[in-house]
């Protein structure tokens, strides 16, 4: 428990650069865009000189950036990430109004990807060197080097607008209604009771979720084989096999189970992927989540947003990567004290 404990304090210590560097970095990437935001703000209007320089000071942006950056700082200590300077709105307020939409499509997305990557790395593992094998494998390497944009058109041209399956946007139909009460329009669906719209909501989920778990699914297929390979050539397979245990019983039981370790692994640190690969995804498909609600602040340069925002997804990143970390520990003690 004391190795342990002192694994769980050295992780988390590495945490707080990290999160220093993201919130700088994206901190000076927002301010060397070109654009101002006042001017932005502004729109038509035409500003004069002096209601520039009241803005620009109402706002907190007319100071030296590196008291700016302090500032944020500071006030992202003591949970104030700021206000959006178009809607006024706190950002972390914001932000957890879209969340639950960026969580169902990345849920969605991941369930499909193990549900789908990992029976096909154990089958190209157990088919090594046939056609199937080189099936499978050669269709996860075309997913994975898929362009996520393309992929994402290419499906609604197909299922929406020539076969009319699936809609093209958003969560839910315009005739369709459901009381916000987690965020998550399936659960919601579900508690409301409603078929008609659980239905609905699973047609617009459907299309993003498979773009989404492209390249997730790649590499749980890949990896998942590599780890069954490497295996099903140990020593207590082989005595598995010897003592007459049905097939399957010891791919599944003796085999599977000992090569999910990595696969797990991998699968947590797929929640970046999911994070980045849903910025195009969600605006390929209009998805009301935080991907889409980043994008067009940029476009707005609208700092106290992004600087947010990015912190926010970093946390996340970061909080899945550490709970991974963990729970290799947990499974593996050697990790322990090698970390």
């Amino acid at each position: 428990m004391t190795h342990y404990l002192a694994f769980v304090l050295r992780r988390v210590a590495l945490l707080l650069p990290a999160l220093l560097g993201v919130a700088a970095l994206s901190f000076a990437l927002m301010h060397l865009i070109p654009g101002d935001p006042v001017l932005v703000m502004a729109g038509q209007r035409a500003l004069s000189p002096q209601q520039h320089a009241a803005m620009m000071h109402a706002l907190g942006l007319d100071g030296p950036l590196w008291l700016q950056f302090l500032r944020y700082l500071g006030r992202a200590l003591h949970g104030d990430l700021g206000r959006s300077l178009f809607t006024h709105e706190p950002v972390l307020a914001e932000f957890m109004q879209r969340f639950p939409a960026t969580l169902e499509l990345g849920a969605a997305a991941l369930l499909l990807a193990i549900v789908v990557g990992v029976p096909a790395g154990v089958l190209a593992a157990l088919r090594r060197g046939r056609w199937s094998d080189h099936l499978l494998m050669g269709a996860s390497l075309t997913g994975y080097s898929l362009p996520v944009f393309w992929w994402g058109l290419l499906l609604i041209l197909l299922f929406s607008v020539q076969l009319g399956w699936t809609p093209v946007s958003g969560r839910l139909s315009p005739e369709y209604w459901v009381e916000p009460r987690t965020g998550l329009m399936l659960l919601d669906a579900l508690l409301a009771g409603d078929r008609a719209l659980l239905r609905d909501a699973l047609r617009h989920l459907l299309l993003p979720a498979v773009v989404l778990s492209t390249i997730p699914l790649a590499v749980i297929a890949r990896m998942t084989r590599s780890a069954m390979l490497e295996v099903l050539g140990a020593d207590y397979v082989r005595a598995a096999r010897a003592r007459g245990i049905a097939p399957w019983r010891v791919v599944m039981v003796h085999a599977l189970r000992n090569a999910l370790i990595p696969v797990l692994t991998v699968t947590g640190l797929q929640a970046g992927t999911l994070l980045a690969g849903a910025i195009l995804t969600e605006t390929t498909f209009s998805w009301p989540g935080i991907a889409q609600w980043l994008v067009l602040a940029i476009y707005q340069r609208d700092y106290p947003v992004v600087q947010g925002g990015i912190l926010l997804v970093a946390c996340l990143i970061i909080a899945v990567n550490l709970a991974v970390d963990l729970c290799y520990g947990l499974a593996d003690p050697r990790i322990r004290h090698r970390h």
